[in-house]
């Protein structure tokens, strides 16, 4: 079984060695990054989107292989995520700075690993808190919290602190992505541990991380490096590991909570056969959701010595005509991009192209009028939002782009 994510990269991740000292800044290109979109209005006061056309993207600059982008609440800065192990701060008038160098700490030579994702804690403006996920040195899952430098537009390296450790026994699946919901707690996304045809059996085991969705309150609580909400779902099952939210996840390299809704959205990297996107309803997140694998991929059964019953199925599925990997969007909430306003945006790595269905027909299981937008975004790695909802898709060949109205 080849990693499937990322595997068709056009850039070796091996040309891209992390070091331990400041690199040359990216050329930029593109306008400035302003705050220049209107607030989405009341729910319901917009319809959604049929998903044709009417959107462009309009290209920020050009990085290397950027991974991710976030923006804390009050910010006009991007901070760009890049997978070789730094975070680049991208001003309101454009100028550039290193917000965050951790190369030397992370190890980014399997095209699934390096620094994955950031995010900034809801308070950030006051506490300087944000935490990131990459993988070290040797391979294995590492959540760290960070504090902002007291300039302000810098990161204290020295304020590091460990959240959380998960051991990787592979290079591949390995989640990667942090996300703070309404409530201030973080969303972390695991793999289940790599190689192929989940060999350790961790989708269905609720005894490891491994192949769940996790939620934790990642501030210190009674001498513990994070606190576990009381709402999540298996914090009094015996065996079971009490972040746990969701599981049976093969590699949910990119998910979503629809910023009206609170749904939650997950592109979950398939096997051989079978991409897929799972979906659950903001009132069901804590209801301990099994998304199936690895006693079935998508639809289709996979692993015949699991079962998981009740196991809720893929709102979309899609095959090896469709692409390789799929990297899970956004419900668009940007009133601006009124074709895609209200639906699932996402992509593939392999096929580069930008595709959406209406959310709330698919949630409520009344099947997908998914099409395709008509932009393409070669080797797209991730989707993400900024705090006014606006919508960016990143490339590991260099650029980040906004989309914006046609």
């Amino acid at each position: 079984m080849v990693p499937r994510f990322l595997f068709c990269a056009v850039i070796p991740l091996a040309l891209l060695a992390p070091g331990c000292g400041e690199k040359d800044e990216p050329s930029l290109s593109g306008p400035p990054v302003v705050d220049d979109a209107p607030a989405p209005g009341p729910s319901g006061s917009i319809p959604t989107g049929d998903g044709d056309g009417g959107v462009a993207v309009e290209e920020i600059g050009e990085f290397e292989r950027p991974a991710f982008v976030a923006q804390p609440q009050g910010e006009s800065a991007l901070y760009v995520v890049e997978q070789a192990g730094r975070i680049v701060r991208v001003a309101g008038n454009g100028r550039r700075s290193v917000f965050l160098d951790i190369a030397r700490l992370v190890n980014a030579e399997g095209n699934e690993q390096g620094l994955l994702s950031v995010a900034f804690a809801p308070d950030y403006g006051r506490s300087g808190r944000f935490y990131v996920d990459y993988t070290n040195r040797g391979g294995n899952t590492r959540v760290v919290e960070y504090r902002r430098a007291r300039r302000g537009t810098r990161a204290d390296p020295r304020s590091a602190r460990v959240v959380l450790k998960v051991a990787q026994p592979f290079a591949n699946h390995n989640g990667g992505l942090l996300l703070f919901d309404r409530g201030g707690d973080l969303h972390v996304g695991l793999g289940d541990g790599g190689s192929g045809g989940d060999p350790e059996r961790n989708g269905q085991d609720l005894g490891t991380l491994l192949g769940k969705l996790l939620r934790i309150d990642p501030r210190r609580g009674g001498g513990d490096a994070y606190r576990i909400p009381a709402s999540n779902p298996f914090v009094r099952r015996a065996g079971a590991r009490p972040e746990i939210l969701a599981y049976g996840l093969r590699n949910p390299w990119r998910f979503s909570l629809d910023r009206e809704t609170g749904d939650l959205w997950i592109g979950d990297v398939g096997q051989g056969e079978q991409e897929e996107v799972d979906a659950v309803a903001a009132d069901e997140i804590e209801s301990g959701a099994n998304f199936g694998w690895s006693a079935f991929e998508g639809t289709a059964p996979f692993n015949d010595d699991e079962e998981a019953p009740g196991a809720i199925k893929p709102v979309l599925t899609y095959g090896r005509d469709g692409g390789c990997s799929i990297t899970g969007g956004y419900v668009v909430r940007d009133p601006r991009l009124e074709s895609l306003y209200g639906r699932y945006l996402y992509a593939d790595f392999c096929a580069g192209q930008l595709r959406s269905f209406n959310a709330h027909q698919a949630l409520a299981g009344r099947g997908t009028d998914d099409r395709p937008l008509g932009l393409q975004v070669p080797a797209i790695s991730s989707f993400a939002e900024d705090a006014r909802g606006r919508v960016y898709a990143t490339s590991l060949d260099g650029p980040v782009y906004r989309l914006v109205p046609e």
